[in-house]
């Protein structure tokens, strides 16, 4: 094959048991090393996204999975490298196409995912995400264990505003994040 032709690299999505997406791509690594085909395989990646939450008053990074159960495979689709994929103990198959030819992403939805990878290294979201409409119950502040209703969010500024019935009458509230829980 000339260097013209040599297949490229598309981006593919595997799916794996759930909450082993970590351990699926450490073991896929080793075993395109194990097997000398990393001129065959490009990034292996879990889409993580780093969160804050604030427990017992403290706030805590940590990361949340945004495809949980999924990983994603930066390859040549061929023979050998689809059996090698298939051979990782915990992957259930290749999302898309068919059990036998795997499609690969677009590169759109590739650039998305990747692009969402590169934004949340730079700033922390939630781990809670809020929507307009939801019941929420205040935690802290003056409003503390009163229950409203969410008006508006302001991921960028960590604040939402909350309509909290005081003596019968709602009330827009303004809070941080971790003035609020999600009502049970």
């Amino acid at each position: 094959m000339s260097e013209n032709t040599a297949p490229i690299k598309r981006w593919y999505v595997l799916q794996a048991f759930s909450g082993f997406e970590g351990r699926v791509a450490k073991t896929l690594i080793e075993y395109i090393k194990q097997h000398n085909m990393e001129d065959q395989f490009g990034e292996v990646l879990v889409p993580t996204e780093e969160v804050v939450e604030n427990i017992a008053g403290k706030r805590r990074k940590s990361e949340r999975k945004f495809f949980p159960g999924y990983v994603l495979v930066q390859m040549e689709m061929n023979d050998d490298t689809w059996h090698l994929v298939r051979s990782v103990p915990r992957v259930m198959g290749f999302i898309g196409g068919t059990p036998d030819k795997p499609a690969p992403i677009s590169k759109r939805e590739a650039d998305t995912i990747l692009n969402r990878l590169q934004q949340d290294g730079d700033k922390p979201r939630p781990k809670t995400l809020f929507q307009p409409g939801e019941e929420v119950r205040v935690t802290e502040g003056p409003f503390m264990d009163f229950n409203g209703t969410v008006e508006e969010v302001d991921y960028d500024k960590s604040r939402i505003k909350v309509s909290v019935s005081i003596f019968g009458r709602a009330t827009p509230v303004e809070l941080e994040f971790r003035q609020v829980e999600k009502a049970v």
